[in-house]
This record gives structure tokens, C-alpha cells and sequence, in this order.
């Protein structure tokens, strides 16, 4: 449905997508007769209600990661692009699940369901984080470390999406022969990434953030390498050829 116009820049045909979900100012131009309104990812405001103070904390850090969103729908052909980054277009096959950091999604047909979530249960490997406030908090202390963010977009059905990347994308198979362009046929068991690094994970991928040095040494160093993200299952690993937070 995207078809990439050159490596910074993607083109949708905005009424064969059924619309389109982008982050706010990321369209360049478009043709025909196209309209725009505010959207809004459902889970972003999924810890606001109750839990007292620290549930609330967690909410507005939640409703304060993820990028903005406007909803392309109409019939006409827009253009996007984001900041001079580069582009990559994931087909979603059936069944298989995108989790991708909100600041690294362009766009994605507004057919697939989206949510939030969080990080250290992402795919079900919190490693001893857990789900909820906890695994929450401990992921807000593990972001400050790595520059990860606390949450990440979980996108799945039928239809495609755009990531983004500071420097070119790394493609890697993880896992097994899940189809994918580019895939190699002999492919690791796991990926180690370092967290700034990390763009997306596609297919059935489990994530797990882990210490490489002790709370003590890692706390002042800012070092991706203090905290490492262990990648399992089977699909594929995107990986941005920089550091750079976007």
C-alpha cells in the first residue's frame, strides 16, 4: 500500500489504504481530495484512571511517549516523509505482531489495530519486570539509562507500516524462516541490540532488557552497552544504523 518514492520519502493512495494514521507533520503533499483530523492511538491513556498518584504518574508518561497522529482519509495520493529520515515499508502478513518505538513509526493503515504498551512486557519477556505500575516504573528507570523509550506502539492485522531510522535500516532474522524481504536462511536463536539502536520487532518476538554492568557502574554512563535488549522467537529485528534518538 506505501511504495517508497526514495529512500526518505513513501507515497499511499490514501482511499485503497482505508486511510492512514501518520505522526503529526509528517505529510509532505498530496493530490486529490484528501482531509486530515486528529487521532488518537487507543492505549495512550490506558493508566490514567485510578491507582492513586503513581498510576497516574505512569498514565501522563504514557500519554507523553507516543508521537501525535493525524488520520489521512479522503481519496487522493499523499506523501510523507519525517525530518530528512530514512524509510522502510512492513507488510503485515496475518497473525504477526509490529512493535516499533512511537518516535521511529511514520505511519500505518488505519485498519490495523494499534495500542500501547509497555516495554517490559513487550511480547511477554519482561524479564522479572512484570506487567502493570511496576514493570511500568522500572521501565521509566531503564529508559533513563538507555534512552529507550518506557513504551512502544504494538501494531497487527492486515495492512503495512512505515519505520524510520537515523542513518539506514539493519534487518535482522531472528529465530526461524518467518518470509521477509532481504530474510538470510540461516538465522540466530537470539539478537542482542543495543537499546538506542532499536527500531522494531515483527513476527513473534519476545524482548528482554538486561543489565551488561551492575545498577552502580551503569548509573551515570548513558551507555547503550550498560543496558543490552535481548530479542527471541522467530521474525525479524530492525535495527537503525546509528545511536541517534530520533
Amino acid at each position: 500500500m506505501f511504495e517508497k518514492v526514495n529512500g526518505k520519502v513513501v507515497k499511499v493512495n490514501v482511499g485503497m489504504a482505508g486511510g492512514v494514521a501518520a505522526r503529526t507533520g509528517a505529510m509532505l503533499f498530496y493530490t486529490g481530495d484528501v482531509s486530515f483530523a486528529p487521532h488518537q492511538i487507543p492505549g495512550g491513556q490506558g493508566m490514567g484512571g485510578g491507582g492513586g498518584g503513581l498510576m497516574r504518574m505512569a498514565g501522563r508518561m504514557m500519554a507523553g511517549e507516543h508521537e501525535r497522529t493525524m488520520l489521512a482519509q479522503g481519496t487522493g495520493e499523499v506523501h510523507y516523509g519525517f525530518a530528512g529520515l530514512e524509510v522502510h515499508v512492513v507488510q503485515m502478513q496475518p497473525g504477526a505482531t509490529l512493535r516499533v518505538e512511537a518516535s521511529r513509526l511514520l505511519a500505518n493503515t488505519a485498519g490495523l489495530q494499534s495500542s500501547i504498551v509497555s516495554v517490559m512486557s513487550s511480547g511477554g519477556g519482561s524479564g522479572g519486570g512484570g506487567g502493570g505500575l511496576m514493570g511500568a516504573l522500572r521501565g521509566a528507570a531503564s529508559g533513563a539509562l538507555t534512552g529507550q523509550g518506557m513504551f512502544t506502539t504494538q501494531l497487527s492485522g492486515q495492512g503495512s507500516a512505515v519505520l524510520l531510522a537515523h542513518g539506514g535500516f539493519l534487518e535482522l532474522q531472528v529465530g526461524g524462516p518467518l518470509s521477509s524481504p532481504g530474510g538470510h536462511p540461516q538465522t540466530p536463536g537470539q539478537i542482542v541490540v543495543d537499546p538506542q539502536a532499536f527500531v522494531a520487532a515483527y513476527g513473534n518476538v519476545q524482548t528482554e532488557l538486561k543489565t551488561a554492568l551492575s545498577w552502580r557502574d551503569a548509573v551515570g554512563r548513558g551507555s547503550g552497552e550498560a543496558m543490552q535488549l535481548h530479542c527471541v522467537g522467530q521474525g525479524v529485528v530492525y535495527v537503525q544504523a546509528s545511536e541517534e534518538k530520533l
